[in-house]
């Protein structure tokens, strides 16, 4: 396994641990066998994600689907990877900051 793929590995484990209702899916979709399940739900997602302007579909399909994607391209690993870390920090410090100024 590249560091690439462990480091997608973790990101997947972080979500199903922020989300426990969908950890059971996230769990089975991340298992080899699901590629053909998981290329397809990923590129839906994907265009739910272009649509978003739509009432139903939202923007949060979007790295959704490029998240499922990655799994199986090792090239979009690496650029998932960062984008999520960094989405992770920026969110951090906004709670931070956010329970900072409900104190003061």
């Amino acid at each position: 396994m590249s560091k690439q793929t462990a480091r997608l590995n973790r990101q997947f484990d972080r979500i199903e641990k922020s989300v426990p209702a969908a950890s059971g899916f996230l769990s089975w979709i991340r298992r080899p066998s699901s590629r053909f399940v998981r290329v397809p739900l990923g590129m839906l997602l994907i265009l739910g994600g272009v649509f978003s302007f739509l009432p139903v579909l939202g923007i949060w399909m979007l790295p959704l689907g490029l998240l499922l994607i990655a799994l199986d391209l090792p090239v979009l690993q690496g650029p998932m990877n960062r984008v999520t870390l960094w989405g992770q920090r920026k969110w951090t410090n906004w709670r931070r900051s956010r329970r900072a100024k409900s104190k003061g």
